[in-house]
Parts: C-alpha cells; structure tokens; sequence
C-alpha cells in the first residue's frame, strides 16, 4: 500500500498519537523506552512524513507530536486491513461467535493480571 518504511512498532507509536497527538516523554512512557530511543523513533517518522512536531499548547519548552495527513492515510490503511480480516473471521465463525470472541479475549487481557491494559498495549522488546 506504498508504506514500506513502517515497521511493526510504528503502529504502537501511532496508537498513542490518535487523535490528538502526545509529547515525547508520554511516547518513551507508553513504549516502554528510554526518552533518546522515543526521540530517535520520532525523528525518523518526522523525516517519513508520518508525524510533525508542534508547539504544546501549555508547555512553552515542549512539542506535541501529531500526525500528518500521510499518518492518518497510514492509519486508515491498517484499519481497512484489519477491518477485512475481521470479515473473514465473521464468514468463518458467523457473527454471534464473532461477538462471543471478542468478549472473551477482552476478558482475557483484563484478567491477565499484567500492567497492560488494552489502551497501553506495547510491542515486546
């Protein structure tokens, strides 16, 4: 789809970006990362085209990185592929199942008795 220079963590940056963008601090949070490896990831997303950096709203020292119309065609492209594997389950196993599936894995991330929450999820190094 013309995204060749995403990576598979790029998305857990992008799930915290959406909507309405985050500070590099709350990005090396949520990565579980320190602040330089953050800032090197979001630099090389900035030279992509994926995100830019703007002025906080409230810290004059600070930048919110947001994404970039290209970010957000990104991210519409991943919802689109994972909208059609949803399908496809949905003809495998029927809708009610479907449903019954996502209660249960919901159930299971809640309960896995982790720090990790279905809002936090991050990729595993």
């Amino acid at each position: 789809m013309g995204y060749t220079d995403i990576r598979p963590a790029h998305g857990f940056v992008f799930q915290l970006l959406t909507p309405s963008g985050s500070t590099g601090n709350e990005l090396a949070e949520h990565l579980g990362v320190t602040k330089q490896a953050a800032s090197q990831m979001i630099e090389y997303l900035v030279e992509q085209g994926y995100v830019t950096r703007l002025p906080h709203p409230t810290d004059r020292r600070g930048k919110l990185i947001v994404l970039t119309r290209r970010g957000w065609d990104c991210v519409r492209a991943v919802e689109a592929i994972f909208a059609g594997i949803e399908q496809r389950w949905i003809e495998v196993l029927g809708p009610e199942r479907m449903d019954e599936l996502r209660i249960d894995l919901r159930s299971l991330v809640m309960s896995s008795g982790s720090d990790i929450v279905p809002h936090r999820l991050r990729p595993p190094w």
